[in-house]
């Protein structure tokens, strides 16, 4: 299925077949592409590049299609990687896979800042979720591992 190039978000790269290997989704999902090309939200004079997952209800293409500027895209990125490495070498430590007194998993420095990546102790159900969590990462452990090996070979192409 072609990704429309009529709408504000003007796709330059692009994935046409996602639908065929989003995870364990794959052949029966709604997300059918992924592009980065030049952001929806653009002012005159002023051009951003975004990614987009693109869905499709099966008739039109959703409005949940999401637009995101690579720098989050990436910061999701991290988010993965950093939760992954904490359930792998840190969860099994404690009782209820986390540390009550210290929820705070990592601050990962970046421009500015640091994004600081901790437990959500704010959800009321967060001892059943955690656990659910990590069930559900370890079971797509195969498709997120192949897709790190994949960035790692990439990243270590670009000399990162």
């Amino acid at each position: 299925m072609k990704i429309p190039t009529t709408l504000k978000h003007k796709p330059v790269i692009v994935v046409e077949n996602y639908g065929e290997v989003d995870g364990r989704n794959a052949y029966k999902t709604d997300a059918q592409g992924l592009s980065l090309g030049l952001a929806q939200w653009n002012d005159r004079g002023k051009v951003d590049i975004s990614a987009k997952v693109w869905r499709h209800t099966g008739e039109k293409w959703s409005r949940q299609s999401e637009e995101l500027p690579p720098h989050r895209v990436l910061d999701l990125a991290i988010l993965v990687c950093r939760s992954r490495q904490y359930f792998s070498e840190e969860a099994y430590h404690h009782k209820k896979l986390y540390d009550e007194n210290n929820t705070r998993i990592d601050r990962v420095p970046l421009q500015g800042d640091a994004m600081t990546v901790e437990v959500c102790t704010e959800n009321p159900m967060l001892d059943e979720d955690i656990a659910l969590f990590q069930k559900a990462l370890g079971e797509d452990d195969e498709l997120v591992g192949e897709r790190m090996k994949v960035l790692g070979g990439i990243l270590r192409t670009l000399g990162y």
